[in-house]
């Protein structure tokens, strides 16, 4: 039985038609395509490939069927996320076949994640990947500048977020600004944005182009795929890398992105950035001029604590005239003793030395004292020079000391005209008041002196009294003490 079911089989294949291999494969393309044009097919992207030429290659899965799939260059560069393995997407776009492989696939047109969650749980796996390597440690994180001379912004040079960043920053303080611009979405845009921090680290501190002290990445709101790019691990590590201090200004208060978790410096918005960036110039110029006027006032205040602290110190202290006097006084006593010891100390080594001789034998004797006259006829001419000298110098003092003495006396005072007032009985009369009628008072002049009575107040004459003081025409009253002005 089964012997003539082989020889029918064989016998009607003659009669069925023949199609080639490139025919066969045709023919299902153009079936799979009629019947499947334009799908939506949603699963989870796995053992995605991005080639030189811009094609993106991936599989689209679900727990019993694998789908290839790919992106042309043209799509991709549209696509507002990059895909990942283990992401659930949505792609739209047509089925084909490929026929060297005999396989068919998926030309995706359009893609999507699959919901917000699936891009949340991609981002919250990126963020534990990169807080374990330390990334997002607060000890890494470096100090602002207070007020940077150059600030380098990556943004979108044709935004508005340029914009609001240029006008605060003029606001508040104008400051350089270098822009490095780039993409902030799509294709391509996350490496752009790492390239530009990079490259504002990599300028020298000397060339044509000055290095920003302070960097701000900025970019407008927009859902969860527009700001993406921000997501991206390589702009993350960028920010990391970063020399210069830098501040994440991406979306708007509500908004986080990886890279607010690397920066130095979170801002809600991108002109909280430039807020946060530069101080208020006429705050700071109100609080110099303050502290300068403290600065002043305190300056002052030592100063006169000083000058008080000084005077009284100087007040304490006594006049180098006293400070020298006594060590003169000192000196001239040591002199004139050293002198006197010198004669006594001559005096007792020539008894000794008469004592020493008279013990000698006649001719050593006369020897001994031939030569040791001879030392003390030295020794006491040198001794008498400098007493000699010494009496010199006393003597020239005392002189000076009394030429003063004569210059400061009242009767120099008398001798240029004036005229010293004395009662008779007592001192010298100070003032008209002291003068009574009736007193009898003594004039003298610098060459005598004459008796006279009051008569009268200054209105009318002074009568000179009948006895006259018999004087001696240009001659000095000699006193034995010198007399006094009071």
């Amino acid at each position: 039985m089964v012997e003539n079911e082989a020889k029918n089989n064989s016998g009607d294949a003659p009669n069925l038609p023949e199609f080639s291999v490139s025919e066969i494969a045709s023919a299902v393309k153009r079936t799979v395509e009629d019947n499947f044009g334009y799908v939506r097919v949603r699963g989870e992207v796995s053992g995605f490939m991005a080639a030189r030429s811009g094609h993106l290659y991936f599989s689209l899965k679900d727990d019993r069927a694998v789908i290839d799939s790919v992106v042309w260059r043209g799509a991709a560069g549209k696509l507002r996320f990059r895909p990942e393995d283990g992401l659930e997407v949505i792609c739209t776009g047509k089925l084909t076949t490929y026929a060297p492989r005999s396989r068919y696939q998926l030309v995706v047109e359009a893609m999507e994640p699959a919901g917000v969650g699936a891009l949340m749980a991609l981002l919250e796996e990126r963020r534990k990947k990169l807080a374990a390597e330390g990334l997002f440690d607060e000890g890494r994180k470096q100090a602002l500048p207070y007020l940077p001379q150059v600030i380098g912004v990556v943004t979108s040079p044709t935004g508005a977020v340029i914009r609001d960043i240029l006008h605060r920053l003029r606001d508040r303080f104008p400051s350089r600004v270098l822009i490095w611009p780039v993409l902030v979405q799509g294709k391509g845009s996350e490496d752009q944005i790492a390239a530009a921090i990079r490259g504002f680290n990599d300028l020298g501190e000397n060339g044509p182009i000055p290095r920003p002290d302070l960097l701000i990445v900025a970019r407008g709101g927009g859902s969860i795929e527009d700001l993406w790019a921000f997501n991206e691990e390589v702009v993350a590590r960028a920010v990391a890398e970063s020399d210069i201090p830098l501040i994440s200004a991406v979306g708007h208060e509500t908004d986080t992105t990886l890279i607010d978790f690397v920066s130095d410096r979170r801002a809600p918005t991108p002109t909280a950035a430039a807020e946060i960036a530069v101080p208020v110039r006429a705050e700071l110029v109100a609080t110099t001029q303050d502290l300068d006027r403290r600065l002043g006032l305190g300056a002052q205040r030592l100063l006169a604590e000083r000058r008080r602290d000084l005077d009284g110190l100087a007040r304490g202290l006594r006049g180098p005239r006293e400070l020298l006097a006594l060590a003169r006084q000192r000196l001239d006593e040591g002199a004139e003793r050293l002198h006197r010891a010198l004669l006594t100390f001559g005096a007792e080594k020539r008894n000794s030395l008469t004592a020493i001789t008279a013990r000698l034998r006649p001719r050593l004797v006369l020897e001994m004292v031939e030569a040791g006259g001879k030392g003390l006829a030295d020794f006491d001419g040198r001794l008498q020079r400098a007493s000699r000298g010494r009496i010199s110098e006393h003597r020239m003092r005392l002189l000076g000391q009394g030429k003063l003495l004569d210059s400061l006396s009242f009767e120099r005072v008398l001798e240029r005209g004036y005229a010293m007032v004395r009662h008779r009985d007592s001192g010298v009369v100070m003032a008209a008041a002291s003068a009574a009628v009736g007193d009898s008072l003594d004039i003298r002049f610098h060459d005598g002196a004459v008796a006279v009575t009051v008569d009268g107040d200054g209105d009318g004459e002074t009568k000179r009294a009948p006895r006259k003081t018999t004087t001696k025409p240009k001659s000095k009253v000699v006193t034995k003490d010198q007399g006094s002005l009071f």
